[in-house]
């Protein structure tokens, strides 16, 4: 059984948890608040973090496009997006596509693949991918 005092005492950090989110939230840059939120919506929907992918892993990623990118080469035309989802960017690279309808920056996306690195970055190369719905 829990006493009176453990009780205020509950009460008191439960406050003080709640101040301390307020004036977090009220310090905070636009990025911060922005990078939490994205990071809510992925855990929510039960995709990894970008942060903790590791190469060769099987992942499903839920971020925002920050930047897409048509590289033309000689050989194979590539699109390249940068997916955020708050902990990390992970590039989307698309093998012999010059455009692809809804990719485009500031879309939110899901994307599923093998983690790959190039040149220290975290790639994945022609991902599954679903355009989520606008906000």
């Amino acid at each position: 059984m829990t006493t009176d005092s453990e009780k205020v005492v509950d009460t008191s950090v439960e406050q003080a948890r709640g101040l301390r989110k307020f004036f977090r939230r009220l310090t905070a840059s636009e990025a911060e608040l922005d990078a939490e939120e994205l990071q809510r919506d992925a855990k929510q929907c039960g995709s990894m973090p970008a942060l903790a992918c590791r190469r060769g892993q099987v992942v499903s990623l839920k971020g925002r496009l920050r930047t897409v990118v048509y590289t033309p080469r000689t050989n194979l035309p590539t699109l390249e997006a940068e997916l955020f989802d708050g902990s990390d960017l992970v590039t989307l690279v698309f093998l012999g596509r010059r455009h692809i309808a809804g990719i485009e920056p500031g879309r939110a996306i899901t994307a599923k693949g093998r983690i790959a690195v190039r040149d220290g970055r975290k790639v994945l190369y022609n991902p599954y991918y679903e355009l989520d719905t606008p906000r």
